[in-house]
């Protein structure tokens, strides 16, 4: 496999990745008035004996909404019915579960911001939408069809494709706790084709037991004769490679088969490769609790806002470009992690050409089993990338446009 090959067709490798407006304004706050994305210097987090935000799932207020701006107007789409959620695979305690919805596009048109109504916050984890275009729009219908319930079960990315584009993936919004409206700035948006459809993929979970839930998208949209820029997502995941801590190694998922084969048994297949597949694109690490990924870019890009993802055990993360170089600059710098506070951060362009790297760093932290709340009576194990919860992430998002 090449290298191109291995950075943007990755089977699986985005897992459950949620993108809450990554690089998008919320509020009308101008990105380019925002302070500079220079290095910064951060010392580590000091432990806390319960850290903010993680805590029983935050309740989610209902975002405030943003005012239209002229030409733009909002479509709300639900999902038909109420789904119950339940883990899929019969053990675990999440679902992963895609919805497909209308927006009724008769022509072309711009997507300017988006937002998510969580109907039930004790059990939506988080939620992202992909668009479909035209082209797989019967492929997402007979995926829809053959399920009895409401929707289909989507560990990962949409079921649609078998391959995630983690370079310019498909991704047009998302909620997560902490998030709010994301509304682009005034002149980019997202490209929707006529026709397109919407899939909106719910985690939930299942810590607080199954409750029916009907959650929202709602969409800013604007016509499609305006003179937008193109904006695009990348992700940049990175590996977690966890072991238990010393003092509580003797227990039987403490070993990664093991641990990997339990992934196998709540995420299906699909669990168990995602470890491989971001050791394909980013090396083979050495285990422990920092873990980080360069991206050598393979053609220019702006960045216009950065974003970032991790579970209960994660403490903080960092995106910066050219590390070690005198182009350094930090792009995300979230030194003490948040659960519940994930919203996206507004950057000053960066303007990259290829051949220059992202790094996305993370250190998460075993020791927080002991004090929060979503691990008691969970057995330690060695903690992977996975789609539950109590599972962990690393993951940067960026909003990008390219020349």
């Amino acid at each position: 496999m090449n290298a191109a090959r291995r950075r943007s067709a990755l089977t699986s490798v985005v897992l459950g990745l949620v993108l809450v407006g990554a690089g998008c304004q919320g509020g009308g706050t101008d990105p380019d008035a925002a302070a500079p994305a220079t290095a910064v210097e951060t010392p580590a987090a000091e432990p806390l004996a319960h850290p903010p935000g993680h805590g029983a799932h935050a309740a989610a207020e209902p975002a405030p909404e943003v005012p239209l701006r002229r030409g733009e107007r909002r479509a709300t789409l639900a999902m038909p019915a109420a789904y119950t959620p339940a883990a899929p695979y019969g053990t675990g305690t999440d679902d992963y579960r895609c919805f497909l919805l209308d927006p009724g596009l008769a022509e072309d048109t711009w997507l300017t911001g988006t937002t998510v109504l969580p109907g039930d916050p004790a059990v939506v984890h988080h939620v992202i939408l992909f668009q479909v275009p035209p082209g797989d729009v019967a492929a997402a219908e007979a995926k829809d069809a053959a399920d009895d319930d409401q929707g289909w079960t989507c560990f990962g990315g949409t079921g649609l494709d078998d391959f995630q584009d983690v370079d310019d993936a498909d991704w047009i919004g998302a909620w997560a706790p902490g998030g709010e409206e994301a509304v682009h700035k005034p002149g980019y948006g997202v490209r929707l084709e006529a026709g397109s459809r919407i899939v909106m993929q719910v985690h939930y979970n299942l810590l607080a037991g199954p409750a029916p839930d009907v959650s929202a998208a709602q969409l800013r949209l604007a016509p499609g004769s305006g003179d937008l820029e193109q904006l695009h997502t990348m992700l940049l995941p990175a590996p977690v490679e966890l072991p238990c801590r010393p003092d509580h190694a003797g227990g039987p998922l403490c070993d990664r088969t093991a641990a990997t084969l339990d992934l196998m048994s709540r995420f299906g297949d699909e669990g168990g490769r995602t470890a491989g597949a971001l050791h394909l694109l980013c090396g083979v690490p050495e285990p422990g609790p920092v873990q980080s990924c360069t991206r050598t870019l393979n053609r220019p890009m702006t960045i216009h806002g950065s974003g970032g993802h991790l579970h209960l055990l994660g403490r903080e993360i960092t995106i910066e470009t050219n590390p070690g170089t005198p182009r350094a600059r930090t792009v995300l710098d979230i030194p003490v992690w948040d659960f519940d506070d994930q919203g996206a951060r507004p950057v000053r362009p960066v303007s990259l050409r290829a051949g220059e790297t992202v790094t996305v760093t993370c250190r998460h932290d075993q020791a927080l089993r002991d004090v929060l709340p979503a691990f008691e009576g969970q057995p330690d194990r060695y903690v992977l990338w996975g789609e539950g919860t109590t599972d962990e992430m690393c993951l940067g998002m960026l909003q990008v446009t390219f020349p």
